[in-house]
This record gives C-alpha cells, structure tokens and sequence, in this order.
C-alpha cells in the first residue's frame, strides 16, 4: 500500500527499476537522421502489433493526433468528431491553429459516433461547405468513462467515411485497455482506419511519449509534421527502451487496473451523497458524480487522507486505476471517499 493512492490520472505512473535499467542499457543514435536502432525497433513493433506498415515516436498523445489531423487534411477543410472527445476538448485548439482545419463536434450516447451520424455530417459537395477530410474517433473514451467500441463499430464508421472519400483517425491512447477489456488483439481496432495513435505514457507505464501509426506514405508526411512541430528529438532511443518494455511487459496486467476499477466503483456505488454506476465502468475509469456539494471540497477532504481524485466537472469527480495502484490501495480509497463524502 502506497502513503498516497494517487487516482488523478494513469500519467501518473513511475518506471519502474526494469525500466530504468532498460532505459541506461538502450542502444541509441540520432532519430532526426534515422539512425537510433532503439526507435526503429519500437516503431517497428508498434506497427506489427497494430498491423499497419510503418510508426512513428511522437512525444505525446495530443502531438501524435495533431500530426494525424494535419497529415490527412488540408487549410480549409472539416474533421468530424464526438463533441466530448479528446481532441476537441483537451489539445488546446491545435487542429484550428496549427491545421488551419475546422472541427464538427457531434454529441453521441457512449462518446462513440454512429455510422448515421457519420453519413450526415458528412459535407456534400458545394461551395459554401467545408470539405469534410476526417472523421475522429476515440477508443477508449476518457469522458465517458473509459468506455470502449468494438472493431465492428469502428469498421461499421470507416465504411460510411471511405465510401465519401474521408479518411478515419483512431485516436487510441488507451486502445490497449480495449483490446484487454474486450479480449481482442489490438490490430482489430485498426484494420478499418487510416491512422491510429496510442499512448505508451497511460496505462502501459512508460515515462514519455506516444506511436502514430498508418500507411508508410502516411508515416513519411508525419515525420515531417513532427519536425515542424518540434518533435524531432535526437538520441531519444532512451526514451524509447521504456516503451519497449512497457509494450513486452506491461500489457497483459491492465486487466488488473480494471478489476481495480470495477471494484472502486462497486464500492462507492452506495455511498450517500454519490451517484456512481458501476455497471458503467469497463476499463480502468471511474466516473461519479456528487449531489450536494462542488466536486473540490471533496478533493480537499479525500486529499487531506492521502488520496488524491480529478474532478472533470463542478460535481463530477474521475478515478483512474494504473499500475501503481494496488488492490489494497483500492480499498484504502474505497473506504475514504465513502467517509470524507459523508463528512461534508
């Protein structure tokens, strides 16, 4: 049991002595020439798993969407997407400045769009109109809870936007709790979309950064973009050796971070004071919302007892199990959210 149960967020995860000796033992040269052995182990990894032909390092999930968005459209055009969805709440508007694109957010039930409600924001041809050049998706969805979409759904999507000519980004930064939660291989999600990206800084454990994967020709425009932004890094192999071992090493226990999640949720779901539906929680995120008081004077309570939450809204609080949450963490947590909510 750890002094604090920090539940803010699955960044929050620390390498662990493997990692690091992993990190100091990495073979590295210089990724801006395409010379650091490390990366291109990664990357080629990466790609595999996913089964597309080429990936790319970025330094974080919101540079690894913004490269994706700026590699598949033009100035001027249009990128549908779910109107709670990361890109258009919590990347600083980096599509519209750096893109020069406009977003189309649509409100959906789970955080996932519907093959109908592709067909329709779909722009027909006329001159009044963006042209519409990507369609968004999130998997699995940090504000609805980390709910998850099969690969028959996304597929189901990526026909409707193939059919018009728009291509399909999967935004994956936890596409691996899918592929856990569903008991899928990873590669499934991706068959049917143009580029994906996942974040080797969440739920995997690794320190930094985020692989951008596609097409070999898609792979080339981004590095470019990458470079443009900044992200041309040089013996970043360093970095790169974590993520190897997370990938080897880390995917298979997220199935612990979400019985973790199932039973911080069946736990709060009596509480006084809180409404949590835990039948709602299928990876590694709690949602719950408070009835009579901000969700800050919570967090002060719960922070005071060493455990630290995330509020996502005025009432609303986030949980977050990872791997270095424990099963007595989890009940540590349990029992002080229960009694700092009927403390107010």
């Amino acid at each position: 049991m750890h002094d604090v149960v920090d539940l803010r967020s699955d960044t929050l995860t620390l390498p662990t002595p493997e990692m690091r000796d992993a990190m100091a033992r990495a073979d590295v040269g210089d990724d801006v020439w395409e010379e650091d052995p490390t990366v291109k182990r990664l990357e080629a990894m990466a790609a595999e798993r996913l089964g597309k032909d080429a990936g790319l390092f970025v330094t974080s999930g919101t540079q690894g969407n913004l490269v994706s968005v700026v590699s598949q459209s033009r100035a001027g055009q249009e990128v549908v997407l779910d109107a709670d969805s990361h890109v258009f709440n919590y990347e600083v508007a980096g599509a519209a400045v750096v893109g020069n694109v406009q977003t189309r957010p649509i409100k959906t039930a789970r955080g996932f769009l519907t093959p109908d409600q592709v067909r329709d924001a779909i722009r027909p041809a006329n001159i009044h109109l963006a042209e519409t050049a990507l369609v968004c998706i999130e998997n699995t969805h940090n504000r609805h809870g980390g709910t998850c979409c099969t690969p028959e759904e996304i597929a189901a999507v990526a026909d409707v936007a193939h059919a018009a000519g728009v291509r399909v980004h999967l935004d994956g930064a936890r596409l691996f709790n899918a592929a856990i939660a569903l008991g899928r291989p990873a590669r499934d999600f991706c068959r049917a979309v143009d580029s994906v990206t996942f974040c080797l800084s969440k739920g995997l454990g690794a320190p930094v950064g985020s692989i951008v994967c596609g097409s070999a020709e898609l792979v080339t425009r981004a590095r470019r973009v990458r470079k443009m932004l900044g992200g041309g890094m040089r013996q970043v192999g360093i970095l790169c050796a974590a993520a190897l071992y997370a990938l080897e090493h880390n995917r298979t226990r997220l199935a612990e971070d979400h019985a973790n999640a199932r039973a911080l949720a069946d736990g709060l779901a009596g509480v006084e004071g809180l409404v949590c539906d835990a039948r709602a929680v299928e990876t590694n995120i709690v949602i719950f919302d408070l009835l009579a008081e901000p969700a800050d004077a919570l967090l002060r309570r719960a922070a005071a007892e060493g455990v630290l939450l995330h509020a996502i809204g005025p009432r609303r609080v986030r949980a977050v199990t990872h791997l270095d949450v424990s099963a007595a963490d989890v009940a540590r947590a349990r029992e002080i959210i229960a009694r700092v909510a009927l403390a107010r």
